[in-house]
């Protein structure tokens, strides 16, 4: 393990099974905090590699709990986080749309490291129990239509590495994989990242995979679609930019979007978007990004049909009550 960080300290990159290794040794407790923290200071000086991160990847995978939901039927979106912008919980807030229109949800999350609040902080303050039993998990599955995987129940270097992360306050290689190693790993999945580069490296593997996958990036640095720009989306089919009025929506301010500044307050607005009481601005960048995921799992339907489909999820309240139902067997 020395030899790997003196290679890290020294600029060098790892091959992949380097890379396995390390994992593999934060996983198992053989570094200790201050080791681990030279690694994530690492690589915040440069871009992760292919290699490296299929061998962190893989090493995560194997690792992971095992479970089984749905036989994978169903989507998880998820960002990367790290784009420094405090939106409120955009992507977390379309999946129980994407769940309120009929289209199972196995969505894979974390504590906010970089951000105020995370997918699991929300879920959590709103009285979501996390839960690695796969009899809990396919039970709200059935009965709503959605659940949620909290990474560090699964995965036990991002356990390990959590409070090292939140004490850096900066994005680290950790971002890049979390959409990457969902344990259920659902037959398609939408991704949100930090930058272009990050998005390519992200259709290189899920191709491999051969997913059904839409990767996305709007252009003013949001790991979702933002309507503060356009919009680059990776698919099978290869890369197409969208502007805000492809979706039927106008141009929104950075500000519009804001998650504030505690948990509760993200919590509140994640609340009013599902109960059809939120400023215009944060219902359209709900529906947006829940459409592009109604999309992906339904690919014969087109952009504007599912986002009529996701806005009339939440009018009819058909979003909220699957918030509610899920919170209610907890």
């Amino acid at each position: 393990m020395k030899n790997i960080l003196h290679k890290l300290i020294e600029c060098r990159k790892l091959t992949s099974d380097e890379s396995f290794s390390l994992m593999q040794g934060i996983a198992k407790g053989e570094m200790n905090d201050a080791q681990i923290a030279a690694v994530l200071t690492s690589f915040i000086m440069r871009s992760l590699t292919i290699d490296e991160l299929s061998g962190f990847r893989k090493a995560l995978i194997e690792l992971a709990v095992p479970i089984n939901l749905n036989d994978g039927y169903g989507v998880d979106l998820c960002g990367t986080g790290g784009d420094g912008k405090n939106t409120f919980n955009i992507s977390t807030a379309a999946a129980f749309v994407t769940a309120g229109a009929g289209y199972p949800v196995i969505k894979h999350g974390n504590y906010g490291a970089t951000a105020i609040s995370g997918s699991s902080n929300v879920l959590e303050h709103l009285g979501y129990k996390f839960s690695s039993s796969q009899a809990k998990l396919q039970n709200e599955l059935d009965k709503t239509g959605i659940c949620f995987l909290h990474a560090p129940l699964f995965h036990p270097a991002l356990k390990a590495v959590g409070p090292i992360r939140k004490q850096l306050g900066i994005r680290t290689f950790f971002n890049m994989l979390g959409p990457l190693v969902n344990p259920a790993n659902p037959l398609y999945q939408v991704s949100g990242v930090f930058s272009p580069e990050a998005g390519r490296v992200y259709s290189y593997f899920l191709q491999q995979e051969k997913k059904n996958f839409i990767v996305l990036h709007s252009l003013d640095g949001y790991d979702e679609i933002s309507l503060t720009s356009p919009v680059k989306l990776f698919t099978q089919q290869g890369e197409t930019l969208l502007d805000t009025r492809d979706l039927g929506f106008l141009k929104i301010a950075r500000e519009d979007i804001s998650g504030g500044s505690t948990i509760e307050r993200s919590s509140e607005i994640l609340m009013s978007v599902l109960e059809n009481r939120s400023t215009k601005a944060q219902q359209s960048v709900v529906i947006a990004n829940a459409a592009v995921t109604i999309s992906c799992i339904d690919n014969k339907k087109s952009l504007r049909e599912c986002v009529s489909i996701a806005h009339e999820t939440i009018i009819s309240g058909k979003a909220s009550a699957i918030l509610k139902k899920l919170i209610s067997m907890q």
